[in-house]
């Protein structure tokens, strides 16, 4: 790793005071903060405002009764390993994990501090929580994803693109339960759709880029990754997308980057309630009296430049369901 870049990633922890001061016989607490993503895109800046102002709530301040201290991984799964391990050598009184990277990083550091994690798919099915009405273990949080989201994105897709017969779910090979119920979703839509859905498991950047160009190799085909799928940055996926014109759908921030469609959770939703989680778990609550969350809010967007690029035309029908579209 360069020097430069470990640097970069520790930006968020000089952000902040040397060290925040208390008033006088008043305990500092340490929250840290660890994400997969980077220090500007929308869940690490909601992260913090509603951290700040959540835990204000709670009657930690900035400075005075609290310290925040920040990692950010920048899509990189090494250096977010790196930085977990740092974060738990500070003996933080709690962790944020933003995405499945960061929180299995956190999670293989420390079994005892306590981690509430935002958007990691679905924690029970990759096996973070058992029980997710009383976690057993040191993590809770709000979940972006669950099995039966992976029938909605299809749906979407080829409302989107009608000609689509064919799909490529590639999903991590590492995975607990292969592709999961978000893949059988995908699989039961299909069979109403007469979509052929191909399901692939990937490692790396490498063996995601092959799976991507075999597949393209004949028509009418798309692309639907598993909301857990880190082997490749999101924006490293919408160019493969791109590059091989395959129509796809994934989160919320996927059209954003240039993808096709994006769907997902409410980032702000998931945000709130995390910082609330935060100030419960200072003020004393335990792990398993904060049950793990699923989104009741759900966004849509759809990117007509990238449709335009692909030659499609979005039925009038679905951008009148849309939340965003961009131009």
């Amino acid at each position: 790793m360069r020097r430069r870049e470990f640097i970069t990633g520790l930006g968020g922890a000089v952000a902040w005071p040397a060290a925040a001061r208390a008033q006088e016989g008043e305990r500092v607490r340490r929250v840290g903060v660890l994400t997969f993503g980077t220090d500007t895109e929308p869940l690490t800046t909601l992260t913090t405002k509603l951290l700040l102002e959540e835990l204000q709530k709670f009657g930690w301040i900035d400075g005075r009764n609290l310290r925040l201290d920040f990692r950010y991984g920048f899509g990189d799964a090494t250096k977010t390993r790196v930085f977990a391990a740092d974060l738990v050598q500070l003996a933080p009184d709690v962790i944020v994990a933003s995405y499945g990277v960061a929180l299995g990083a956190v999670l293989r550091q420390t079994k005892t501090i306590p981690i509430v994690f935002i958007g990691a798919g679905d924690p029970v099915e990759g096996g973070t929580v058992r029980n997710p009405a009383h976690p057993e273990g040191n993590a809770t949080g709000f979940a972006n994803a669950f099995g039966s989201l992976g029938g909605k994105w299809l749906q979407l897709l080829k409302e989107a693109a009608p000609n689509v017969t064919r799909v490529l779910h590639l999903y991590p090979a590492a995975a607990i339960n292969p592709g999961g119920s978000f893949l059988r979703s995908v699989e039961v839509a299909a069979q109403s759709m007469q979509v052929q859905v191909i399901a692939i498991p990937v490692s790396d950047a490498n063996s995601v880029q092959a799976a991507i160009e075999a597949f393209a190799a004949e028509p009418n085909g798309s692309l639907l990754p598993n909301p857990g799928l880190f082997a490749v940055r999101p924006d490293e996926l919408v160019g493969l997308a791109a590059e091989y014109r395959l129509p796809t759908i994934s989160g919320v921030r996927f059209a954003a980057l240039g993808g096709l469609l994006g769907y997902g959770s409410d980032i702000p939703e998931l945000c709130h309630g995390a910082a609330i989680y935060v100030g419960r778990l200072l003020g004393g609550a335990k792990i398993s009296d904060l049950p793990v969350q699923y989104p009741t809010k759900f966004r849509l967007v759809v990117n007509l430049k990238t449709a335009k690029a692909l030659g499609l035309e979005v039925p009038t029908t679905l951008l009148a369901r849309a939340d965003e579209v961009i131009e």
